[in-house]
């Protein structure tokens, strides 16, 4: 177990833990600041309706009426200079002065307003004649008729509405009824909430009451909100942070370190099976690991013991061919689907040996994302010599395959390789195909091979006419010929070693190409899986008791389509 994964495990869970914190607190941020606005906001509706309570019954309406006639030029400034001198205006003006006061608010006011002139100003804005983000002293919709600030507006002075509530302003004047919308800004005056509350007279908006409330202590609370919060959960993650890795050593790295251990001393205890791998009892991965451990090391000293007991040189030669054999195997692709995640194409091969070993291979793999290679090849003779060539020839052209050359060159270039020191005299044939997935083009290249069969969608398999070029490993500085074949959704291809048409039975016939296409062309349309079975059990019961004269590869591929 080395340190830098404990580093690594740590720092995941601490920027999670960042992450989540970030994420909580800025969600409660938005929630906490939207609560506050809207308390605010009540409030400041709160202060209108109680300051409109304070006017008796017909007072606001006369109010609203002269304020109205002033503006009309029909009441001279006299007359309202006289009513502000009242007693009973001096009375609420006192009433306003002192619930502003009391409530904290910057400003109350009550205002007659000029719903044509406000319609006015909107259309205006709309069309592009009117500059919205001015100070709004170019248009008059409002008459004060109360008014409670530091410097307040007296009786039948003119003002206007903020442009930015213009929209909220004429929505409220054609619906007589509050806006929904929170009246938020921050200017010179402070950061405030604005409450515009309608009065409507003869069903349609007169006047509006205005109350303007600081919103300075909303500031306050939420940065008290934030460094409260991210110290809560900083405070919350170290203690979580502490109690994770206790549990984190105990549960994973402690049984980690001692199988790491464990099997560090089987190497050198000269094959010691340990007996602190039966007490880990994790229940979980890490349990299973130590008892794999413990098992491949059971198995390891078993599997000695039978080699020591191996004396006879047949079962020595035995036990190196069953090796032999599997390492092969396991050379060639077998798990299938082969490549799950891609539908263009369905693939399958085999490759049954002669004897213990053959010297046949296939192959198949991607060069890149779009292109697909296919190889089905022959060594000369058979056993353990023909594995070996086998070996560096499947090597060599997936090497060079995947440097992405065209089939040619591939085989120009293994050929000049496997010539190199080529004492043995063997040679190999092949046949090379790489399909361009996206397109179904196939170039192809045959070096002494068999003809491929192909197959069109609906149709059957037949026999494919290529060009062959000479078997690889014999003559440095071969040139090979390519062609090409374009594939469509449904068409099949089938490649095979001469293994198929010449398997012999007990009467010396061979099985023939005849045969092999009349097997293809039984059930056509069987996937390759199918296909591939279909065909060997027809060639297995050909040669019935007889002996496999060679060895037997086959490999299709139906193309599905980009």
């Amino acid at each position: 177990m080395r340190k830098h994964l404990v580093l690594k495990i740590l720092t995941g869970f601490a920027v999670l833990a960042v992450l989540i914190c970030a994420a909580c607190t800025g969600i409660g941020y938005i929630q906490y600041r939207a609560y506050i606005q809207k308390q605010y906001n009540d409030m400041a509706y709160q202060v209108a309706e109680t300051f409109l309570g304070f006017f008796e019954e017909g007072e606001l309406e006369r109010y609203i009426h002269m304020a109205a006639q002033f503006k009309a030029g029909e009441v001279p400034g006299e007359t309202l200079e006289r009513e502000m001198a009242s007693g009973r205006y001096q009375e609420l003006r006192g009433q306003m002065d002192r619930l502003r006061e009391h409530m904290g608010a910057n400003d109350i006011y009550l205002a007659q307003l000029d719903v044509e002139e406000l319609y006015d100003f909107y259309l205006e804005e709309l069309e592009g004649t009117q500059d919205a983000s001015g100070d709004g002293r170019s248009w008059n919709p409002m008459t004060y008729i109360m008014d409670s600030y530091v410097e307040p507006y007296r009786f039948g002075d003119m003002g206007g509405l903020s442009p930015a509530y213009i929209k909220e302003a004429v929505a409220l004047a054609r619906s007589g009824e509050r806006s929904d919308s929170y009246f938020i800004s921050e200017s010179i005056y402070g950061y405030n909430t604005s409450a515009i509350l309608p009065i409507v007279l003869e069903g349609s908006t007169a006047a509006v009451i205005g109350v303007e409330i600081p919103m300075a202590t909303l500031q306050k609370a939420l940065g008290d909100y934030v460094s409260h919060s991210v110290l809560s959960m900083l405070v919350v993650t170290v203690l979580c942070l502490a109690v994770y890795v206790h549990i984190l050593y105990r549960s994973i790295i402690a049984p980690i370190n001692l199988i790491a251990g464990e099997a560090s001393s089987f190497v050198k205890e000269e094959n010691q099976v340990s007996t602190e791998l039966e007490k880990i009892r994790t229940g979980d991965e890490i349990q299973t690991l130590s008892e794999t451990l413990l098992k491949m090391e059971r198995d390891i000293n078993h599997y000695i013991d039978n080699l020591t007991k191996v004396t006879a040189e047949k079962e020595r030669i035995g036990a190196e061919l069953n090796v032999a054999t599997q390492i092969q195997a396991d050379m060639l692709p077998r798990i299938f689907p082969a490549f799950p995640g891609r539908q263009e194409f369905d693939i399958f091969a085999t490759m049954n040996p002669a004897k213990e070993v053959g010297g046949d291979f296939y192959d198949f793999f991607l060069t890149d994302s779009d292109h697909l290679a296919l190889v089905v090849a022959d060594v000369s003779g058979k056993g353990i010599p023909a594995a070996l060539f086998m070996v560096i020839s499947k090597t060599l052209i997936k090497n060079q395959a995947q440097m992405g050359d065209s089939p040619a060159q591939i085989l120009q270039a293994v050929n000049d390789q496997l010539c190199e020191n080529n004492e043995a005299e063997m040679f190999v044939t092949v046949w090379l195909g790489i399909l361009e997935i996206s397109t179904g083009k196939l170039t192809a290249v045959n070096a002494g091979h068999e003809y491929p069969i192909m197959k069109k969608d609906g149709g059957e398999y037949e026999m494919l006419d290529d060009p062959h070029g000479f078997v690889m490993g014999v003559m440095p500085g071969m040139q090979y010929q390519e062609y090409e074949i374009w594939m469509h959704k449904g068409d099949s291809i089938y490649v095979y070693s001469d293994g198929a048409p010449d398997a012999v039975n007990a009467e010396e016939e061979q099985f023939e190409r005849e045969r092999l296409l009349a097997s293809l062309n039984r059930v056509p349309g069987a996937s390759p899986s199918e296909l591939l079975g279909q065909v060997k059990g027809d060639i297995d019961r050909f040669v019935g008791e007889a002996a496999q004269f060679d060895d037997i590869t086959m490999l299709c591929m139906r193309y599905c389509g980009s």
